[in-house]
């Protein structure tokens, strides 16, 4: 029976991605990387957390407001803010067509979402990147939106999370996405000078000029265990430095030994850690 239902689900074209976790089918599992099966709806009691060996399935920006908001209830801002195709920019496909097919199939207007609720009762808004959507790249609009979030915090006198899972820059946006770097780091300066906190959460992968930049310059900065962090990727440095790396380089846990990471925090305890966080070091409007 249990085969029957397999072939079921393959014809019925069901896989075990994260794209859309609103929708999924019973008895759908995951297999982790060690080779453990977990059946989606035990994955889901423990925070997307393998419970036999702790791997962390990389989540979208619905499953991670579920986990930090108060009963899952959040306002969304912004969320009509989307891409366009400003350089007319063509590779395999024309961007505009790209951001077609990845709108469609992930739901999302763009790689990174506003929300604002409450975390264990304290106010704050979360800013979430969505890998499923190219990749949780750094353009035009996700820029703007930080940009949008942090004026928000400054205007309600709010504390600032950014949850970061990115490959980098969008390339089909080019120096358009590269602006977006100093624009983000102007307005967290902004959010810094009016004593509000900013927490970034890096998870797997965070990567690119994120990493060189705000993921990198926050007031705490967390991470999840075993999250891959860095610029430019390990077989890149391996071939530009001629040397064999370090066991664990550019792991979360690497990244901590050497002090750019404050806190390694699983995902089942992100929300009591986020909350005891803002209770001691944000400052009370």
């Amino acid at each position: 029976m249990a085969f029957e239902n397999w072939f079921k689900r393959k014809a019925q074209n069901i896989t075990t991605s994260t794209d859309d976790k609103r929708d999924v089918p019973k008895g759908l599992w995951h297999q982790t990387p060690s080779g453990k099966v977990v059946e989606h709806d035990e994955l889901k009691k423990n925070n997307y957390v393998s419970p036999e060996d702790g791997f962390h399935v990389r989540i979208g920006s619905a499953e991670f407001f579920d986990i930090l908001f108060d009963e899952g209830k959040f306002t969304e801002l912004d969320a009509n803010v989307e891409s366009i195709d400003i350089l007319n920019f063509k590779d395999t496909k024309s961007y505009t067509d790209r951001l077609k097919e990845v709108k469609a199939k992930t739901k999302l207007t763009d790689s990174i979402r506003n929300a604002v609720g409450t975390v264990n009762g304290t106010e704050m808004v979360v800013s979430c990147m969505d890998f499923a959507f190219i990749g949780g790249s750094l353009g035009s609009v996700m820029g703007e939106k930080i940009r949008r979030a942090i004026d928000y915090c400054i205007e309600k006198r709010l504390p600032y999370m950014i949850i970061c899972q990115s490959g980098g820059a969008r390339m089909q946006e080019a120096t358009y996405s590269l602006m977006q770097l100093a624009k983000v780091q102007a307005k967290l300066a902004q959010l810094s000078e009016a004593g509000l906190l900013y927490i970034a959460y890096l998870c797997d992968p965070t990567f690119g000029g994120i990493t060189a930049s705000f993921a990198m310059t926050a007031d705490i900065i967390m991470a999840e265990p075993k999250a891959l962090i860095g610029f430019a990727g390990p077989r890149v440095i391996r071939e530009t430095i001629g040397r064999d790396l370090p066991e664990g380089f550019q792991t979360s846990e690497f990244l901590q030994d050497k002090g750019f990471v404050d806190f390694i925090v699983k995902r089942t305890e992100i929300k009591d850690v986020v909350a005891k966080t803002i209770n001691l070091l944000a400052v009370k409007a």
